[in-house]
């Protein structure tokens, strides 16, 4: 375990701005681009809205940009106005959000959708709920096939659509048939600066751990279930023969399984707000990210490899595309097939003498590629070209 000395820091949604100052925000530069999501969270808006508007702002000169969400009410015809660019985040189907798309395209606004999960292609829907552990009664059907539904209507209502990798870019021009472009998930300037704090302590300490060699699963939703099954019988044996080890969940997890015999030595945190989570990820030697794989879970984002590389914490992840993509085995993390955990694992903690070189290589990585600063590029290219000038849009002072 590392004791890198960042106490828990006092955490407010930074995105709990009214109205107002979020329009005056977005009217800031010539060019405007407005974000919506049904309500603010700690997943896919922020990632997708909040993270996107925040790096917009800093890194495209010319450019503004805000999150606006389903609670602004009759306020978002103001919004669709005064933007040149309406992004469209992971949203489903309403009457009332069909006719802010066709009032934005009328007035010859670029409309994007953004989507960060194979959640709109009703072909998947039976893999999706097997993946995410739920029971394929007839109500759960009913929700699910009309959700993916509901998403893949809004999504053929838009000009063009961003993701999060390749794999789901590709299975969004095969169902929409749409121009499609990648923006990564990334992680914010908040993040960053709480991430900076946990790893030069652990730097400055030459990364010396005290205590137990902490195994950690972070789980951000009460969905991932199987996900852990994969590994549970592996942590137990590996509990059962090495008396360093010890286990640190965060978050949802419902069961132990194998793990129960060895309840003393696991560590469960409840969920944490997304600056606080640093904070624990960067207190474990290894981050384990053990995935089914499939079409689902390939075209998930990388975000648990680079969350903890900031934090000069190393990752253990299965082989999906997106870690494949990341990850050089055993030099800035591991990759584990899914027959192979134990000797991943094993293999990871014989690497502890070279702790500190790998994670140095995940951290510049993940910076690299991951942060907020390195997304001008796919944020310009996705937004941009072309844009409309600004004197095609007229300009929205008030209330319509």
């Amino acid at each position: 375990m590392f004791d890198h000395g960042v106490p828990p820091l006092p955490y407010v949604h930074p995105w709990a701005q009214p109205f107002e100052d979020r329009f005056t925000a977005l009217r800031r530069a010539g060019t405007r681009v407005a974000y919506y999501y049904h309500e603010p969270d700690n997943s896919t808006f922020r990632y997708r809205c909040y993270n996107m508007a925040q790096a917009v702002n800093a890194l495209l000169p010319g450019v503004s940009a805000a999150h606006f969400v389903q609670e602004d009410g009759s306020a978002l015809d103001r919004v669709v106005d005064a933007a040149d660019i309406f992004v469209v985040c992971r949203a489903r189907y309403t009457d009332r959000l069909n006719r802010l798309i066709t009032r934005a395209r009328g007035l010859g606004r670029r409309v994007i959708y953004d989507i960060d999960d194979l959640v709109f292609d009703t072909r998947f829907t039976h893999q999706v709920l097997k993946t995410l552990d739920q029971e394929p009664s007839e109500a759960a059907m009913d929700h699910w096939f009309a959700y993916f539904g509901r998403l893949g209507a809004t999504m053929r209502l838009c000009d063009r659509v961003t993701v999060t990798n390749q794999q789901l870019a590709a299975r969004v021009e095969e169902f929409a048939a749409c121009p499609t472009r990648v923006i990564p998930n990334f992680m914010n300037r908040e993040q960053l600066e709480v991430s900076e704090r946990v790893f030069n302590a652990k730097r400055a300490s030459g990364f010396r751990s005290s205590g137990p060699v902490l195994l950690g699963y972070f789980s951000g939703t009460p969905t991932h279930n199987r996900d852990f099954g994969l590994i549970a019988p592996t942590l137990a044996r590996l509990l059962d023969s090495d008396e360093r080890l010890g286990i640190r969940l965060v978050g949802f997890l419902d069961e132990f399984g194998p793990l129960a015999r060895h309840r003393a030595r696991i560590s469960h945190a409840p969920l944490q707000d997304f600056v606080n989570l640093q904070r624990l990820i960067g207190e474990v030697e290894l981050n384990l990210v053990p995935l089914q794989d499939n079409a689902f879970t390939n075209c998930k984002s990388n975000l648990k490899y680079f969350e903890a590389g900031v934090t000069g914490t190393v990752t253990v992840a299965s082989t999906t595309i997106p870690y494949c993509d990341a990850i050089e085995d055993g030099r800035n993390a591991f990759l584990a097939r899914t027959q192979a955990w134990e000797e991943t694992l094993s293999r990871a903690l014989a690497a502890l003498d070279e702790y500190a070189c790998i994670a140095e290589r995940a951290c510049e990585h993940s910076l690299a590629h991951y942060g907020w600063q390195a997304q001008a590029g796919a944020l310009e290219a996705a937004l941009l070209a072309p844009c409309l000038p600004p004197t095609s849009r007229k300009d929205a002072h008030g209330p319509h």
